[in-house]
């Protein structure tokens, strides 16, 4: 059965929502019959993805908005615009997002807009939403857009890797408060995506990878695992599956518990040990 939030005229609130995983979640609230609000900080590519909404749901049932999600008060101007525009919020997806590269000693000025995009986008906006959503005392969900690099923390990327760890980390304490919070039916959840072909992801290349999904079977898997109630909906793809990101993921716990070097799975000390494990020899 579908989440209950998801029924129509039921308001969806998508950040980076004019391209990639965010149009594509909104253009399958959309279809719900749900009405739609998209927050980019790209006009020309919001006024894009508001005709398509608008030739699923109508015109009159979608907002498009330019929002720097840094910035909380552009967030609250948001969240105040929708409750004036279609009366409150009952899913908001945290999805706004970039990956311009970073290295360790690189630009600060980088590191800064990394982690304010990536990780206080996401604060900002569950912190300024939630409480307005709790009141209306109806089913809702909050779902954060994290990363797998996140998780296993990958050299190469740090400060986006920070971003993410952040993004899991708030996202749990999310949940644990709203489940402890009496009456609330909001709900949230860490959409954690694999491999996605999308203007992040692109590099400059115009076709998909084989390895890759497209953003819509992204949303797909998220709405299938909403509905089963998962809080880590961990995506695989059509080059890793869910056995070896579970691998990777427990390897990384273990550098912890068995006190191995940060990162062993990249130390050539490991490589042999890792190897094995996978396996599960």
């Amino acid at each position: 059965m579908p989440h209950p939030a998801m029924t129509e005229d039921n308001v969806a609130v998508i950040t980076g929502g004019a391209a990639g995983i965010g149009l594509a979640a909104a253009l399958k609230f959309a279809s719900h019959g749900m009405k739609v609000c998209i927050a980019d900080v790209d006009q020309g590519r919001l006024t894009e993805a508001e005709t398509k909404l608008s030739s699923i749901v109508g015109r009159a049932n979608v907002m498009a908005s330019v929002v720097d999600v840094v910035r909380p008060e552009t967030i609250a101007e948001l969240e105040a615009a929708v409750r004036a525009r279609f009366g409150g919020t009952d899913i908001l997806m945290n999805n706004a997002g970039i990956q311009p590269g970073s290295t360790l000693f690189g630009a600060p000025d980088n590191w800064q807009r990394i982690i304010g995009v990536n990780m206080w986008g996401i604060i900002n906006g569950a912190r300024i939403f939630a409480p307005n959503m709790i009141a209306r005392g109806k089913a809702g969900l909050i779902i954060n857009t994290g990363s797998k690099q996140g998780i296993t923390t990958p050299p190469g990327d740090p400060a986006y890797n920070v971003s993410k760890a952040g993004v899991k980390a708030f996202t749990e304490a999310l949940q644990h408060e709203l489940r402890n919070t009496k009456d609330c039916k909001i709900t949230a959840h860490l959409l954690i995506p694999g491999f996605v072909f999308t203007g992040l992801t692109a590099k400059g290349r115009t076709e998909k990878p084989a390895g890759a999904w497209t953003p819509e079977q992204t949303v797909d898997f998220m709405m299938e695992r909403l509905d089963a109630g998962d809080f880590y909906i961990l995506c695989p793809d059509n080059d890793v599956p869910r056995a070896l990101d579970e691998k990777r993921m427990l390897w990384a716990a273990g550098d912890i518990v068995e006190n191995r070097p940060p990162l062993s799975r990249w130390h050539p000390d490991y490589a042999d040990a890792f190897a094995t494990f996978v396996k599960g020899d």
